[in-house]
Formats: structure tokens, C-alpha cells, sequence
């Protein structure tokens, strides 16, 4: 396909994902507001949230000022192979920065000087696999560093916490994450968590739970009953919206499952913030986009 028409539909993707929350994610939000008592400071901080969503939705700008690390997923058909995706998408990218859908967030590690464009060893992350489907499937996801920096990883048994190698064990490592960032991940939050794995999968793993709606069911009725667990135990705690108080700590918990070694047994913990920007779509060959993911 055209090159330019796929860099134009990646562009429009960019600016939808970092201006535009997806449906479940805004009435996640919404419930938790008519849940907050009136006149409180919860009630208060998502309502500023809501009328946020509402404003960047409007004039298409970001929903926050950290436009977060860009992460790509995509399911390569025959027709487009990675380099020439891998080229259009970071020149979106760069297109993207110029007008400023995203901001400039791509810092070197070492000498401490900004791309200026967004691009850098590992920025974007891409995530590339082929498949023999016609289309052509892209999923992003802009993820901010205030709440990147509360996740967190566990190495059971966890004497400190009294967390066993049992999902008893994985329960008091979710509830720890929680309490230990309590308004720091600029919640209410939503956890995406690995059991298993070794460290670097079981964090990947728990990032691509993302990509899960946060009012589906696990297809693992025990990971089912524990996510639901999770969220109302959480939301006991008291800490809520930007740690405030109340009873919106978290809008959902996501788990998934690796096998792993048995020497070890970790517990991954990915945190997303309210501005939960993920969307994606399905591409023909012809450069049209057949369906958003996200609606």
C-alpha cells in the first residue's frame, strides 16, 4: 500500500489515542463520580477529571501534559512488512509532535537532551508480529511516567508482606502495589498484573492486559473472582481520586498468567492512570480503516 496513506491513518491514530478516551474507560470514570458523596474532594477531583476528557476530546489536544511513552502493537499482514510500518509510524510520530498531539517526551538516558521528536533508542516500543489475517491491526497505547513509576515487581515469598506462592500470596502483592502508590500514579488506577513469567515477560505481560475493556471477565473464573476482589478491596482503603480520599481507587484490575521457573515466582504490577489512552483499528490493504477497536 501507499506508504503515505498508512502514515497518514497512523497519524490520525496518534491523535485520536492521545485526545480521545475510550468509552469503558469514560464510564468507569463517570460511575465512580456518582459514587463519590456530594461535596467531597473526591467528587470534586473527578469531576475536573470529566470535564478534562470533555475539553481534549473537543479541541483535540492531550488529555494530559506528559503525553507518556509511546507503545505500538501491531499484527503485520502480508502486504506491509516491518520496516516500511516501522518507517511510517515514526514518521507519524514525528508529525504527531509537530502539532502537537504529542509533546516533546523523548529524553536521552545518558546525556540528558531531548529528541525533540519523539524518536530514540526504544521510543516508540514496538511490538511487531506477522499474521496471515487480510488486515492490518494496530494497537498504541500513550503511557504517562507518573504512573509508570508505581509500578512495581515482587519476588514471592515476600516475608515483608507475609505473601506466599499461592494466589493468596499474589492478592497481598496487588493490595501492597496499590497502598504503596496510593495517589502518586494520578488515580483512580488501573492495574494490569502478571503471575509468572521472568522479570522482563511478566512486565510485558502486564502492560498488554491494557488492551483489555474494563468491564470484560477473565476467561479464567479464578483470575475472574480475583480481579473482582482486587477492585472492591481497593476501593476500601480509602484512598481514592489523586489520594484524596474516597472510594474510587481503582476503576479496574486486569490479570494474566506465564509459566515460569521454579526457582522463581514473580508478581508484576503495571499501574495506568485515568488517562487510560489506548485505542486502535483494522486497516485494508487499500488504506481504508474497516473499525476502530475502541469505541
Amino acid at each position: 500500500m501507499d506508504s503515505k496513506i498508512l502514515q497518514a491513518q497512523l497519524l490520525e491514530l496518534i491523535r485520536r489515542t492521545s485526545s480521545r478516551l475510550p468509552g469503558d474507560v469514560v464510564r468507569s470514570i463517570e460511575k465512580g463520580w456518582r459514587k463519590e458523596k456530594k461535596g467531597s474532594t473526591a467528587k470534586y477531583a473527578l469531576k475536573v477529571v470529566l470535564d478534562n476528557i470533555a475539553m481534549a476530546r473537543d479541541k483535540s489536544q492531550p488529555l494530559c501534559q506528559d503525553t507518556g511513552t509511546i507503545i505500538c502493537y501491531a499484527d503485520l499482514p502480508a502486504w506491509c512488512d516491518e520496516p516500511t510500518f516501522k518507517k511510517a509510524y515514526e514518521r507519524a510520530v514525528v508529525q504527531a509532535t509537530k502539532k502537537g498531539y504529542l509533546r516533546q517526551n523523548s529524553v536521552d538516558s545518558i546525556t540528558g537532551k531531548n529528541s525533540g521528536n519523539n524518536l530514540g533508542p526504544g521510543n516508540p516500543a514496538f511490538h511487531l508480529h506477522q499474521t496471515r489475517a487480510r488486515t492490518l491491526t494496530v494497537r498504541m497505547m500513550l503511557k504517562g511516567g507518573g504512573c509508570e513509576n508505581v509500578g512495581a515487581q515482587y519476588t514471592v515469598p515476600d516475608t515483608r508482606i507475609g505473601a506466599g506462592r499461592d494466589l493468596a500470596g499474589v492478592r497481598k502483592c496487588i493490595l501492597d502495589a496499590v497502598h504503596q502508590a496510593q495517589g502518586k500514579g494520578c488515580g483512580p488506577g488501573i492495574l494490569g498484573v502478571c503471575i509468572g513469567g521472568d522479570r522482563g515477560a511478566g512486565y510485558l505481560a502486564s502492560k498488554e492486559e491494557f488492551f483489555r475493556e474494563i468491564d470484560d471477565a477473565n476467561d479464567d473464573p479464578r483470575l475472574a473472582r480475583m480481579e473482582r476482589q482486587i477492585v472492591k478491596e481497593a476501593n476500601s482503603l480509602g484512598i481514592g481520586p489523586m489520594g484524596f480520599g474516597g472510594s474510587t481507587t481503582l476503576l479496574g484490575c486486569k490479570i494474566t498468567h506465564r509459566n515460569r521457573v521454579p526457582a522463581s515466582f514473580f508478581v508484576s504490577v503495571s499501574y495506568m492512570c485515568w488517562a487510560f489512552r489506548r485505542d486502535g483499528f483494522k486497516l485494508s490493504e487499500g488504506g481504508k480503516i474497516t473499525s476502530w477497536l475502541y469505541e
